[in-house]
């Protein structure tokens, strides 16, 4: 087959958005995703109801990336596919969708790694969008991970540092549940921030070893400070709003930047790449930008649609393994966690 013209049918479903995309080698034709809003009346992803959601929505989504992308399935060279981590019910939809489809178009099959997938995000081609050049520190930051990644390669990557408890997202969301903001609260907090002042309450930062993370003490201490507030005056949320915002998002993205300094120090790499959902964040963005100043790194943001799950990212990782000719077979099954 002729590597100029390698068209890819990219599948994610780890949690609860339910995406396709197709590829002309690294080019995104078509990036389509299903949101489920059933979750917003339980305040947080059910699993069940997630993988259910999967079920109704692949065919009509891979049916929309295909007519998008102008192309017939007969065209495509392989489907790749997120095999995890992420949630079980969910995984499995996308990963028995694609084992199907590509045994009946008698195609190649393409694992990917999710985490692989937010980090390679930054190789999609896209005007005016850079890409990173090897090695790179990589920060993936969403409701279920948070790591710093060494990236060596396309392939070769080292988790340098990771949350021992909770993700970022999760601590942004419970916050946002603690303030009673609707999920997902976290874009509510990055908004309702930048009309506070991020200085109005000190909360502490967690003392954990080297290079990895933790949130729980955080969520705990902004929970006790709410309720002692709350005793002491019922208007406290409502009248502090902004500014119990803009000092959440303050701490955590210091949190961030701590470490990611303490990274590039240590391996003396100054070329820092972001993503995951929580890198849609305006503050965490803006602190990124400063940090090319203050400390001498390039950054690297990938456009908004490629931060939260998505199957373009899929796609390019996809695409990088059909050149290394790096198939699986149809025994694969999905992997709720999965190293990268």
């Amino acid at each position: 087959m002729n590597t100029q013209d390698v068209y890819i049918l990219a599948i994610e479903s780890s949690c609860d958005d339910t995406s396709a995309a197709v590829l002309h080698n690294d080019k995104v034709l078509s990036n389509v995703v299903a949101n489920q809003k059933i979750h917003e009346e339980y305040g947080g992803v059910v699993p069940e109801l997630a993988s259910r959601a999967h079920q109704q929505n692949i065919v009509p989504v891979v049916h929309q990336a295909l007519s998008k992308a102008n192309i017939d399935k007969k065209q495509l060279a392989a489907i790749a596919f997120t095999r995890g981590p992420g949630l079980m019910g969910s995984l499995l939809v996308g990963t028995s969708f694609a084992k199907s489809l590509a045994l009946g178009l008698n195609i190649p099959l393409i694992e990917v790694n999710h985490m692989q997938a937010h980090i390679l995000a930054h190789f999609i081609d896209e005007p005016d969008t850079p890409k990173p050049s090897f090695p790179f520190l990589a920060m993936t930051i969403s409701g279920g991970h948070t790591q710093i990644v060494k990236v060596y390669n396309h392939f070769e990557m080292e988790v340098i540092g990771e949350t021992i408890d909770d993700a970022v997202g999760e601590a942004f969301d419970k916050s946002a549940k603690i303030l009673g903001l609707p999920y997902p609260g976290g874009p509510l907090i990055d908004k309702y921030a930048q009309l506070g002042n991020p200085k109005a309450f000190p909360f502490p930062k967690p003392k954990v070893g080297e290079l990895n993370f933790s949130f729980s003490g955080f969520k705990t201490a902004v929970l006790y400070f709410i309720q002692k507030e709350v005793k002491e005056n019922p208007n406290f949320i409502e009248e502090n709003l902004y500014d119990i915002c803009a000092s959440i998002q303050y701490t955590i993205i210091g949190i961030l930047i701590d470490k990611l300094k303490k990274a590039s120090k240590q391996t003396g790499i100054k070329q820092i790449a972001i993503g995951g959902g929580v890198s849609a964040n305006s503050g965490i963005r803006k602190a990124l930008k400063e940090g090319e100043q203050r400390f001498g790194w390039k950054t690297f943001v990938p456009k908004f649609e490629y931060t939260t799950d998505n199957a373009g990212m899929i796609g390019i990782v996809g695409y990088y393994k059909f050149l290394n000719q790096d198939f699986t077979n149809q025994t694969i099954t999905a992997k709720a966690r999965f190293a990268l």
